[in-house]
């Protein structure tokens, strides 16, 4: 019986109606359960093959298109369709904003009975290729094969691989040749890493077997011309590490920071290893407003720089502050936001439970000059209690900006608790944002939204809300 309830089906002629969460789209079955595809754009008439059937939806490809929709373009990226990333660059931007601003929308409105004023439009992104500051690539020695050349008879060459790895397929990485998320010299300094390498004969990494000298490569760029590329090795072969170091410095020159790291343990996180600086500076700054913020190997900061301006001042601009009043910047991180607003506040303060992130919070806070802010390390729904407001004071406002999972709910009885005049809520996940302000709309309206997109050709976005009490 379970056989036949999984049993695979076609569905003929089905028209996708709407996108839907993680960038999926939706059609419906003849019986009227949802149908969720990967590979289709709202206006679509498909033909559906069903891989996953529960009692209210299905999960499917679409495997023939009888039309094809208005809203499409066709896709930049060679590698669109096999990579994991960018899975909206067959629609045109100006739709991807119209279905991420309906998410936001019926996120706060379906999930969290939220009552909203009239909603500002999404503010797009200027940039919607080449926008990204941080770049993670992964070295393998047996690259993703196309279908195409599993069934070829030609000789393959070297499988070797400096690229993404394949949506749920941990140990299957896909040899990039152009990405068009980080601007030159990103693409230029992979390819030219990956043919010296071959060259060379430096092994790739092999993450089944734990073999192999190559694990990762890093780029971080700035807006202020820096430039970081971190080379992770599986283990210590100084003739060799060295080998690619310098190539990689003479050729590059525009590198500011070069670095390694030896992590010779089953995973790629670096938070647990030490970095090694090579040549340069450990460093490379970003700047805003004329404040530097200082951006080590393992700092946080938003991967939109641009963009994460205009967020930031959106954020302010919802604060409305006067001069005279505490702001509390709770999951301030490496403190952007926090010194950001200082010098319209009359005291910030910032908390954050990543002991590194505070470190740097303090020493970009001391190169801007900023003596109106104090940061604090702990969990937000520890640190952040009763004996810690009569310490720091009552704010007038508070600022958060949590992460996916939104804030804990002693947090939130926290914030009630206090009832600050305004609450600004800086989301990258709107269901857990409105789940969240559900908890405190009795208190709290909400007097003004506004979507941000962070992240041109994929489903993700960022909402911006002002709570003010009733």
């Amino acid at each position: 019986m379970a056989r036949s309830k999984n049993k695979r089906q076609v569905f003929e002629n089905i028209e996708v109606i709407d996108a839907g969460a993680k960038g999926k789209t939706i059609g419906k079955a003849p019986d009227g359960r949802v149908i969720f595809l990967p590979n289709a754009v709202p206006g679509d008439v498909v033909d559906v093959q069903t891989f996953k059937k529960r009692k209210s939806y299905f999960e499917g490809k679409a495997i023939k298109f009888h039309t094809l929709s208005d809203k499409r373009t066709e896709p930049q990226c060679e590698h669109f369709g096999v990579c994991g990333g960018c899975k909206w660059q067959d629609m045109d931007y100006k739709y991807q904003l119209e279905y991420k601003q309906k998410e936001v929308t019926n996120n706060l409105v379906r999930l969290g009975h939220l009552e909203l004023p009239e909603v500002t439009p999404i503010l797009g992104s200027a940039e919607q290729y080449f926008y990204r500051n941080k770049m993670e690539f992964s070295f393998s020695d047996s690259r993703w094969l196309t279908i195409e050349e599993v069934q070829s008879d030609e000789d393959l060459g070297d499988r070797n691989a400096l690229g993404f790895h394949i949506p749920g397929m941990w140990d299957k990485i896909l040899d990039i040749n152009k990405c068009w998320l980080q601007a030159d010299p990103s693409n230029a300094i992979r390819n030219a890493v990956k043919e010296f390498a071959v060259d060379n004969e430096l092994e790739f990494f092999n993450t089944r077997n734990q073999t192999g000298l190559l694990r990762t490569m890093m780029l971080r760029t700035s807006t202020t011309g820096d430039l970081m590329v971190m080379i992770q090795f599986f283990k210590e072969d100084k003739e060799k590490r060295e080998l690619l170091l310098d190539f990689l410095g003479s050729t590059f020159p525009e590198i500011t920071s070069l670095q390694y790291v030896i992590n010779g343990k089953a995973n790629d996180t670096i938070y647990d290893q030490d970095v090694i600086l090579y040549k340069g500076d450990d460093h490379i700054f970003e700047e805003m407003e004329g404040l530097r913020f200082k951006i080590n190997a393992k700092s946080f900061y938003q991967t939109n720089s641009h963009q994460a301006y205009e967020l930031y001042k959106i954020t302010r601009d919802f604060a409305n502050l006067k001069g005279d009043e505490l702001v509390y910047d709770l999951y301030t991180g490496t403190g952007t936001i926090a010194q950001f607003v200082a010098k319209q506040a009359k005291h910030v303060v910032g908390v954050e439970a990543v002991p590194d992130a505070i470190i740097a919070a303090k020493e970009n806070a001391q190169l801007n000059g900023i003596e109106n802010v104090d940061f604090f390390v702990g969990d937000m729904k520890n640190v952040f209690n009763a004996d810690f407001i009569k310490q720091n004071g009552q704010p007038d406002v508070i600022i958060t900006d949590p992460p996916r999972d939104g804030m804990h709910k002693d947090v939130v009885n926290q914030i009630l608790n206090i009832a600050p005049e305004k609450i600004v809520y800086v989301s990258c996940n709107s269901a857990t944002q409105a789940r969240d302000l559900a908890l405190i709309k009795d208190v709290y309206k909400i007097t003004k939204t506004q979507a941000v997109d962070m992240f041109p050709q994929t489903h993700h976005v960022e909402n911006v809300v002002l709570l003010e009490k009733r």
